[in-house]
């Protein structure tokens, strides 16, 4: 892409030679190498932060119509070279093709036009007046009052390795549209993407200072992003553990977050439910992206009555996916990002058969595969709430099966976990879905679908992350609300 320097960081508009050499970035589905990191020292990620805090000041000023505009050019920029990022995309993040060009390099140009726009809301609310009796504090009066959103200042933006493209739009975006600067932290795994993202705003007229990205294969790039003086907010999408040491860190120099972590959907598929439509829901967690996804249907709560019949369906769904090379047409579950991870999401399975689940569909490792980092569609059954696939996230293609007897013991089975992010119901009856939604502890449910509305808020109770982000809900949170208040 025109303007970008592989290899280098971005520091203060400038692509810079990075102090600790490179590494190379894999390709999960071939185990090639697809191009190389720049490894960033802690001195420098300081210097990108001071980079961003001596930007924000003039860019905070700047006129929302010039940042809408911005934003715009910086899409139709990514749009122009389109197949080439969504081939990157592919490459680094084994996506298949079509999953890379729609639902990554797609959806980042989406949420930079959606935050075009979002540069252009309102950023202040009327307050009803008050009347005040005289007394210590002044006169007696008509007192009027605005809440006006001011930007935060520096967020650090760490992003997940599941969408380099989408997941870092979704943060840079609506950050840039308030007025904040941003340093950003790409996954490890993936960050060729978003230093193709870097290049297209800065081609668009985004101002030095104002985007910098730094990368690295280990923590300490990530540790310097999260404790830099100079940073006011992170935005972190990945583990719930890892958040838990961004939020100790963060709590201690009292800057903001906006936290997306681990979930372990419940989908719950009452005795009325269409199967058909909730085999549908549940099978993208074989496929989309090879389960790594969050807001997955992993843990699927079943009536009694419907278990058999669920469990074949299921695993007739699993049985017809095509696993394999993310290049073909055909291939419908690609590569899981590393081989760490494939042996992570191996032992998660291993484990289950221990605790006593039984395995109706995948379990081995895909065998005409020679290269890559391939797991199976994989269903256990015979699951019970204790067992730790039951309990815990595996972000990879495994779906494990409990059975209740009436929707009391189902919504307590959803609600006993340590997640809440989506949850989803399969009823013919939709106001009994709905009556079952509001008991749920989670941040979104979806009733008779896996679909998501993108103007709707995102995020997750309990472990599963602080705060919610998408839509204007993502405005107000890289925001800080002021009070001013007059007499009248």
């Amino acid at each position: 892409m025109s303007g970008s320097s592989p290899g280098r960081l971005f520091i203060g508009g400038a692509w810079t030679e990075p102090d600790g050499g490179h590494y190379e970035v894999v390709d999960p589905a071939t185990e090639e190498v697809v191009g190389l990191a720049p490894e960033a020292s802690r001195a420098q990620v300081y210097e990108a932060a001071g980079a961003a805090a001596e930007a924000f000041g003039p860019w905070s000023r700047t006129r929302p119509e010039e940042r809408a505009a911005i934003l715009d050019r910086a899409a139709d920029i990514v749009q122009r070279d389109f197949l080439a990022h969504a081939e990157v995309a592919r490459a680094e993040s084994g996506a298949t093709a079509s999953t890379a060009r729609g639902m990554q390099v797609g959806v980042g140009i989406a949420r930079l036009r959606r935050y075009a726009k979002g540069a252009l809301e309102p950023v202040e609310e009327a307050v009803a007046p008050q009347i005040n009796e005289a007394g210590p504090m002044g006169r007696a009066g008509v007192f009027g009052a605005l809440a006006v959103r001011q930007p935060v200042g520096v967020i650090t933006c760490i992003t997940s390795y599941n969408n380099p493209w989408a997941n870092p739009a979704g943060k840079i975006a609506p950050a840039l549209a308030m007025g904040n600067t941003v340093v950003v932290k790409p996954a490890p795994q993936d960050p060729l993407s978003v230093y193709r993202m870097a290049a297209a705003l800065a081609e668009a007229g985004v101002p030095p200072g104002v985007v910098n990205v730094v990368t690295g294969s280990g923590a300490e790039v990530g540790e310097a992003a999260v404790d830099s003086p100079g940073v006011d907010m992170v935005s972190f999408t990945g583990s719930t553990a890892v958040g838990q040491r961004i939020a100790e860190v963060c709590g201690r120099g009292m800057k903001r977050q906006l936290m997306e972590l681990g979930g372990k959907g419940a989908a719950l598929v009452l005795d009325d439910a269409d199967l058909a439509s909730a085999v549908a829901g549940i099978g993208t967690t074989f496929s989309f992206y090879s389960g790594q996804i969050c807001t997955a249907p992993t843990r699927v709560l079943v009536h009694q009555s419907r278990q058999d019949e669920l469990i074949a369906a299921l695993t007739a769904y699993a049985d017809r996916l095509t696993v394999g090379d993310p290049r073909d047409r055909a291939t419908v579950v690609g590569p899981v990002i590393s081989a760490a991870h494939r042996d992570r999401v191996e032992a998660y399975v291993e484990l289950g058969r221990k605790e006593g689940a039984r395995v109706v569909a995948g379990g081995v490792r895909p065998g005409h595969l020679e290269r890559g980092f391939y797991v199976a569609p994989t269903l256990l059954a015979d699951c019970t709430p204790d067992m730790r696939v039951v309990r815990d996230e595996i972000f990879g293609p495994v779906v494990v099966v409990v059975p209740f007897d009436d929707d009391e013991e189902a919504v307590a089975l959803a609600n006993d976990s340590d997640y809440g992010l989506i949850d989803y119901v399969w009823s013919g009856d939709v106001a009994r879905a709905f009556r079952i939604a509001r008991r749920l502890r989670a941040g979104g449910v979806g009733v008779n679908t896996v679909g998501r509305n993108m103007e709707a808020p995102f995020g997750g109770f309990k472990k599963s992350g602080v705060g919610r982000d998408v839509g204007s809900y993502a405005l107000h949170a890289y925001s800080e609300t002021q009070a001013i208040v007059w007499p009248g």
